[in-house]
């Protein structure tokens, strides 16, 4: 095992970088994005109403915090993965869900008032790279079983 984690260290070293620009992220996000949801959310949410809110600010902190997870995502998988192909899906399917995340978020944050749980959820997938966590091991086992 130690050999392997030696012939790999490169891609460790790069992989643990990117990790680490997700924390970053996290970390610095009240200062990088504008959201208000960051402490309605934090808050008893469940009976109050939903701030209100800059449309224009939020969609811009939102797209720009789903781009820089997106962009350290894929960094990611091609760092472990190496594969064009894999990438190329990758960045299809963060597309698609970019698309379907931003419909829905500005949808229930329009017309339903009381939607307070499904906005939490769907904000969720927006700015936290939950996506990568789900590739990684779906294309490891691809992979394992494309060696079979």
């Amino acid at each position: 095992m130690l050999n392997s984690l030696l012939k790999h260290k490169i891609k460790i070293i790069i992989a643990f970088l990117i990790i680490v620009c997700f924390v970053v992220i996290r970390i610095f996000e009240v200062q990088l994005f504008y959201d208000p949801f960051l402490i309605y959310f934090e808050s008893d949410f469940k009976n109050l109403p939903i701030p209100q809110v800059d449309a224009f600010k939020l969609f811009y902190g939102l797209l720009l915090r789903y781009f820089l997870n997106t962009i350290l995502s894929l960094m990611l998988i091609y760092t472990l993965f190496r594969d064009r192909e894999i990438l190329k899906f990758s960045a299809v399917i963060y597309g698609f869900f970019l698309l379907i995340l931003f419909g829905m978020f500005f949808i229930i944050l329009n017309y339903f008032p009381d939607g307070n749980w499904l906005l939490f959820y769907v904000r969720r997938f927006i700015i936290q790279p939950i996506f990568v966590l789900l590739f990684i091991p779906a294309f490891y086992y691809q992979q394992q079983n494309l060696k079979k």
